[in-house]
């Protein structure tokens, strides 16, 4: 053998044991570099599928609230102004909500989604994911108790929403903030009160609200009687106006019934007090009540019963004569200027 050939098979034989050991790597990592980075994959793709999904299914839920709001919308056209305008209201108010909603059921969705595919991914990398659970833990407890006050807005925003309590339009008293609904989000409200300002307040500072635009509202009208006037007389006359008040085409939409009369309310130093009360639209009491003062003095005027004016005994004392009185008759003659 010549001496060329007994040089290159020391060669030959350490080229094959290094790729007997490449090879042998790559089938003990096999599944390190192909396993991992495919179910990696897998779980991504699976991800985004499912999230794509779950944000289908929300839209097409809000999409379903929406048109029904707008369906139930146009069959109240043919009904009343007065309907109408409250039926637009409230399709706003349903619409802002259900977007609302769905635009936070799809932000939740998408954090769990994401939160989970990542839990995987690390498990598939060998990341031990009890330590990390637990930093997580103590880092969103920190954060928690530093920014208690802002997750008590956005979960007091969630369940003003969940429970509908009020919406866009709604006339409301928060406390302080009393007048129109202009915008409700998960950490603000916005209130426009009477003369224009404009209050936010947080969700989490609401405690209590009145709402007088949800279902029906309540007109309450006082009218004061002299003592001397018939009480069976006014009582018809005031049942008359509501009636024909009723049958007007401009309120015969605005009124959910028939006014009625409860009687005697009060018997003040001036008068007798009596109140008509009707169901109305939400958001008309105030008009009602005023048309209704209006139409009661005028009847009231016509059958002749007399409104109570304020009257009072006033008893003038004169200082000067009553001190004159208790002097002595010499003591009062020189008050006099005269002389004894």
């Amino acid at each position: 053998m010549s001496p060329t050939h007994i040089a290159a098979a020391p060669d030959v034989s350490e080229a094959a044991g290094k790729a007997e050991l490449a090879q042998g790597w790559v089938e003990d990592n096999i599944d390190l570099l192909i396993g991992v980075p495919l179910r990696i994959l897998l779980i991504v793709v699976v991800a985004v599928i499912v999230r794509a999904f779950a944000k289908r299914a929300i839209t097409r839920v809000v999409q379903r609230v929406i048109k029904d709001a707008e369906e139930n919308g146009g069959t109240q056209r043919s009904r009343g102004p007065a309907v109408l305008q409250r039926a637009a209201r409230t399709n706003e108010r349903r619409q802002q909500r259900a977007k609302t909603i769905g635009n936070v059921l799809s932000s939740i969705a998408t954090i769990v989604i994401a939160v989970m595919a990542v839990a995987m991914v690390l498990d598939q990398l060998g990341i031990a994911l009890g330590p990390l659970l637990a930093s997580a833990g103590v880092v969103g407890l920190a954060i928690g108790f530093g920014a208690q006050s802002l997750v008590a807005d956005y979960l007091s925003g969630l369940l003003i929403m969940f429970e509908d309590q009020y919406g866009v339009g709604d006339s409301v008293d928060l406390g302080e903030a009393v007048g129109e609904v202009e915008e409700v989000g998960l950490r603000l409200t916005k209130i426009r009160d009477l003369y224009g300002g404009l209050w936010c307040i947080r969700n989490g500072e609401i405690l209590r609200v009145k709402n007088d635009s949800q279902d029906w509202a309540r007109a309450v009208l006082d009218m004061s009687v002299s003592y001397d006037a018939d009480l069976d007389k006014v009582s018809q006359v005031l049942t008359e106006t509501g009636r024909e008040m009723r049958e007007d085409p401009e309120f015969r939409d605005v009124l959910l019934e028939d006014p009625s009369v409860w009687g005697v309310q009060s018997l003040d130093a001036d008068g007798v007090v009596v109140r008509l009360a009707v169901k109305t639209v939400p958001l008309q009491q105030w008009g009602v009540t005023r048309e209704l003062r209006l139409r009661a003095k005028k009847a009231l005027d016509a059958a002749g019963v007399e409104h109570p004016f304020p009257q009072r005994t006033l008893w003038v004392r004169n200082d000067e004569a009553a001190a004159v009185g208790t002097m002595k008759p010499a003591d009062a003659d020189a008050k006099a200027g005269k002389t004894v």
